[in-house]
């Protein structure tokens, strides 16, 4: 295992997110490092559940973020512009909450975080599990 203290986050290839996204894990959890998995539009993904590869992938890379950097926080991130996801921010947010629910189903044992970056690029709280 790696030293010092990991997250996870399955975010938005968007470069516009990672940032503010990772700034506010470091802080709002303690932690070191925060492993990025990216995709567009991954909240729609992990929310559908009928990207069957794309799915596979995020377990595999979450599996290693845990298991061999001992991650103990996985946020799921949505946010405004979305080229990936072009959807308003109300459905964002459900996506994010069913994204939740599918992602719980996976059996790792971490917080679960549901996150929004808004239009001044700031980090929302929209839910966790």
């Amino acid at each position: 295992m790696s030293s010092g203290k990991f997250a996870t986050v399955i975010n938005c290839m968007d470069g516009r997110t990672q940032l503010p996204v990772n700034e506010w894990i470091r802080k709002r959890y303690k932690v070191d490092y925060v492993d990025t998995i990216t995709e567009p539009g991954s909240i729609r993904i992990l929310a559908e559940t009928k990207y069957g590869t794309v799915i596979d992938s995020f377990k595999t890379e979450v599996d290693i973020s845990t298991h061999k950097h001992g991650s103990k926080v996985l946020a799921i991130v949505g946010h405004h512009d979305c080229a990936g996801n072009p959807v308003p921010r109300a459905q964002q947010e459900q996506q994010i909450r069913e994204a939740l629910v599918n992602i719980s189903r996976w059996g790792f044992e971490v917080t679960l975080v549901g996150l929004y970056v808004d239009e001044k690029w700031m980090v929302n709280e929209v839910g966790s599990g």
